[in-house]
């Protein structure tokens, strides 16, 4: 898991080709006024989802993890909590489903808050409960920029 300020994004554009174009993409793309939805970058191997939501309590968000993908979640406005903890011993609460690339997961985890400007890149390995709200609900503009390992 890495979590930082969207100006440091250069320290880890060369663990792999596919966050390179992912970060190029957050720190080039006009995400203030760009549409929710999926945008292609790269094919199947790096595309980013663009979502407006209200935060929400913890007990109504799910820990996740993926297997295919790494995420690099960046938020644009607002600010929320996710939940993070490494792969161990957690419950699974619904199968790994491939086409999605989605597991969810019952478990305690460590709140990450992210404010306008941060991400976090969540590898195979760490699971994560996005969406929590930290002082009450709040509008939430977020990028997750999926990026095939």
């Amino acid at each position: 898991m890495i979590l930082d300020k969207i100006e440091n994004a250069d320290f880890y554009k060369n663990i792999s080709e596919n966050l390179k174009k992912g970060f190029e993409f957050i720190t080039n793309a006009d995400l203030q006024n760009i549409e929710t939805g999926r945008h292609e970058i790269d094919g199947k191997a790096v595309f980013a989802l663009v979502s407006e939501y209200e935060s929400k309590p913890h007990q109504d968000c799910r820990l996740e993890a993926h297997q295919a993908y790494a995420d690099i979640q960046y938020i644009v406005s607002g600010k929320e909590a996710i939940g993070f903890s490494t792969l161990k011993d957690q419950e699974v609460t619904s199968p790994y489903n491939a086409e999605k690339d989605i597991v969810f997961f019952s478990g305690e985890t460590t709140p990450l808050i992210l404010e306008a400007g941060m991400f976090a890149v969540f590898f195979p390995q760490d699971v994560h409960r996005p969406c929590m709200q930290i002082d009450g609900p709040e509008k939430v503009k977020k990028v997750v920029v999926k990026v095939k390992i």
